[in-house]
């Protein structure tokens, strides 16, 4: 009985021994765990390697046969509801987006009443549509609304940069470099002139004028449309005359 235990005692150092001179020379089995900071969280270092991230768990475990084993279990993140995350925090639309609709919305929305006057000045519709005050108070409230999207803390700075607090070139330049800025003054610019070729158009029915000519030209070129407008009207009274 002795002799069997010392025998399989023996056999059984043998088979150690070889297995661990079957290891590489410079195989050493040890662990390191480093605690590093990277985003709040640990990675562990195995035989100066990373092994283990944000989330991962380190187990050693150590059997008999194949001696020391290092696993590794990740773990699941559960999803925690959160009512304020699941909203909707990007806008419908860029503001680029909005300039775009904005600037080609009110172009549209003037061109009927331009054709009116041009293509029928003395029709009943031209008359009573000339008479509304709508199409102002829709313009004047979409360039409100453009220009609270455009306004910034420097507008004012720009607009009156100099020590007169006048404006200056410039800075309105740099202002309207922004396509928010440009669009609230394109709509500022279609109820402006919309209204002069309006003024144009009644005083033209009032007096007998021909409003056709310079009614047209107010809707690109106000000025020159106004400016128009009173030579033919003084040209009319000398004719008449």
């Amino acid at each position: 009985m002795a002799t069997s235990t010392f025998c399989l005692q023996s056999h059984f150092s043998l088979k150690i021994s070889q297995s661990w001179k079957a290891m590489p020379a410079d195989f050493t089995l040890r662990q390191e765990q480093r605690s590093i900071s990277n985003l709040g969280g640990t990675r562990a270092e195995v035989f100066g390697q990373r092994v283990a991230r944000l989330g991962t768990v380190v187990s050693n475990e150590w059997s008999f046969l194949g001696g020391s084993r290092i696993i590794l279990h990740q773990k699941v993140a559960r999803s925690v509801p959160n009512g304020k995350a699941s909203g909707v925090n990007a806008s419908w639309f860029t503001s680029s987006q909005i300039a775009n609709n904005a600037f080609t919305l009110g172009t549209v929305a003037v061109l009927p009443f331009y054709t009116f006057m041009v293509l029928a000045p003395k029709a009943e519709l031209t008359k009573k549509s000339m008479e509304s005050v709508i199409p102002y108070i829709v313009l004047g409230l979409l360039y409100g609304y453009l220009l609270y999207l455009s306004w910034a803390p420097d507008t004012l700075q720009m607009m009156f940069a100099s020590k007169y607090w006048l404006p200056e070139l410039p800075g309105i330049a740099k202002m309207f470099s922004h396509e928010m800025t440009m669009a609230s003054a394109w709509i500022h610019l279609l109820a402006v002139d919309l209204f002069a070729a309006r003024q144009v158009f009644r005083d033209g029915l009032a007096n007998n004028i021909e409003t056709r000519h310079s009614v047209s030209l107010c809707l690109l070129f106000c000025p020159i449309g106004i400016v128009t407008h009173v030579i033919t009207k003084a040209l009319t009274k000398t004719v008449g005359s």
